[in-house]
C-alpha cells in the first residue's frame, strides 16, 4: 500500500481504536452470472498489516463473496472521511492456519471495550465459517 497517498494509506489502515463508522465501505463487483456492477456497503477489518472482507460470524453465502471468486478484481469505495474509489483485488484465504490466525485477530478487534463492531457477542467459534478475502490494491 506504499503506492497510495498518506491519508488514504491512514484511512485503510484502521486499527482497533477505529469505530463502526471507519470500518464501513462499498464494494462494486462484477456479477458473476451476468456481468453487471453490483454496489453493496460492507465492513473491512485490518489483520496482519493488511486488508480483508469478511461475511462475518455464521458463514452464510453471500454474493459479494462468490461474484468476486469469479472475478477478483473490484473496486474498494472509501466513503467516511476520505472518499476515493480504489480498484482493488480479492483472494479467497484458504489455508486453515492463515484463516485461524485472521479471524482470531478480528474477532479480538470486534470486542474491544469501546464495542467499535456492531456484531454482538463476537466469539471465534461463530466465525469459523466465515467468507474470508485478502484485499489488495495494486499499483496503477
Amino acid at each position: 500500500m506504499s503506492h497510495l497517498p498518506e491519508r488514504i494509506r491512514r484511512a485503510v489502515e484502521i486499527t482497533p481504536a477505529a469505530g463502526t463508522r471507519e470500518r464501513i465501505i462499498d464494494i462494486t463487483t462484477r456479477g458473476r452470472r451476468t456481468g453487471r456492477p453490483h454496489r453493496i456497503e460492507i465492513f473491512f477489518y485490518r489483520a496482519a498489516g493488511r486488508t480483508y472482507l469478511c461475511s462475518g460470524a455464521g458463514g452464510a453465502a453471500t454474493d459479494w463473496h462468490a461474484n468476486l471468486l469469479a472475478n477478483p478484481d473490484f473496486t474498494f469505495h472509501l466513503k467516511n472521511g476520505v472518499r476515493v474509489d480504489l480498484a482493488a483485488r480479492a483472494t479467497p484465504v484458504t489455508d486453515p492456519a492463515e484463516r485461524q490466525a485472521v479471524l482470531a485477530e478480528i474477532v479480538a478487534d470486534l470486542n474491544q471495550p469501546h464495542d467499535p463492531g456492531t456484531i454482538r457477542p463476537t466469539r471465534l467459534e461463530d466465525w469459523a465459517d466465515s467468507r474470508l478475502m485478502r484485499v489488495t490494491f495494486p499499483q496503477p
